[in-house]
């Protein structure tokens, strides 16, 4: 899911997303459908969700993360589910699929949305329809990644003495691959079926490949920053994987690259400054020039 999609300007057919519509509007504007199904569409209503989980995230920050999930593979994340879906049997065999659907919400992104949008991958100036897109920018802020389950922890709570309260103290996904921002709620979550869900002849649109991945550099002061870090080789790792697609804006990506203006992306628990430089070749080169603890 895309964590930096631009909103379009404002749309006259948008105003539903500053305030519901009331009922005799929206009977004006319902489309023509069997009267069971007619009746059904009036009453539905506001609906209400409850979230299952929590997420801890490696990225405590949306600019940077990948705007599709499993192209940072080092990425990790925790899901908490919340009471009182804290219940180990919840979880009972979920160790069996090596993936899961994650369904969320768009926490950190506006309730207001449009029917057009500019996605990155046509550079950011380019519209195409909200339902078109994976845009964060939707009327219900509903997102779902495919992300690598790494482990499920369970427990029990103990009383002094080492005695067992018989009641568990949590449960919690260990996931991996994931575009999923620090505190982002979940509302669901659903095994993933290979011989299902994945359709390999299916067209991909405007995106019908990965996006291109780019040269990472590392500065002496950046390479002697994570020399002094106990998680060195997971940090580079993420670092790499993150930058590689180029996370500046999509304004900025479309320009030449000359290397003076100093971009930073917060990951885990540091600040990644980082400049951009275009080769003579046309190939574009990303300079991390310093780690800083955040």
């Amino acid at each position: 899911m895309s964590s930096s999609d631009q909103p379009a300007s404002p749309h006259p057919t948008a105003d539903t997303a500053e305030r519901p519509m009331s009922d005799a509007a929206l009977a004006r504007r319902m489309p023509q459908l069997p009267p069971h199904l007619r009746e059904q569409a009036m009453a539905l209503g506001q609906q209400t969700m409850q979230p299952v989980g929590i997420i801890e995230s490696c990225y405590p920050d949306k600019f940077g993360i990948p705007r599709q999930p499993g192209l940072a593979r080092h990425a990790t994340a925790i899901l908490h589910l919340l009471p009182p879906f804290d219940d180990p049997d919840c979880v009972r065999d979920i160790d069996g699929f090596s993936h899961l659907w994650i369904h969320f919400l768009f926490h950190a992104s506006p309730t207001r949305w449009t029917p057009l949008i500019r996605p990155p991958r046509l550079g950011g100036n380019a519209r195409t329809g909200v339902f078109a897109s994976r845009s964060t920018h939707r009327p219900n802020r509903l997102g779902q990644s495919v992300v690598e389950l790494a482990g499920v922890e369970t427990g029990a709570s103990d009383r002094p003495g080492g005695r067992q309260t018989g009641r568990h103290s949590g449960v919690r996904l260990l996931l991996r691959g994931h575009d999923l921002l620090d505190g982002t709620p979940v509302m669901d979550i659903k095994p993933y079926l290979p011989w299902v869900d994945a359709v390999p002849q299916a067209r991909a649109g405007y995106a019908p490949a990965p996006p291109p991945r780019h040269a990472v550099m590392f500065s002496e002061e950046a390479e002697q920053q994570l020399e002094q870090r106990s998680d060195s080789a997971t940090l580079r790792a993420l670092i790499e994987e993150v930058l590689a697609q180029d996370p500046r804006p999509a304004y900025h990506a479309a320009k030449t690259a000359d290397g003076k203006r100093q971009y930073g992306v917060q990951l885990v628990d540091v600040d990644v400054r980082f400049t951009a430089y275009t080769q003579p070749d046309g190939s574009l080169t990303m300079q991390v020039a310093a780690i800083v603890a955040s």
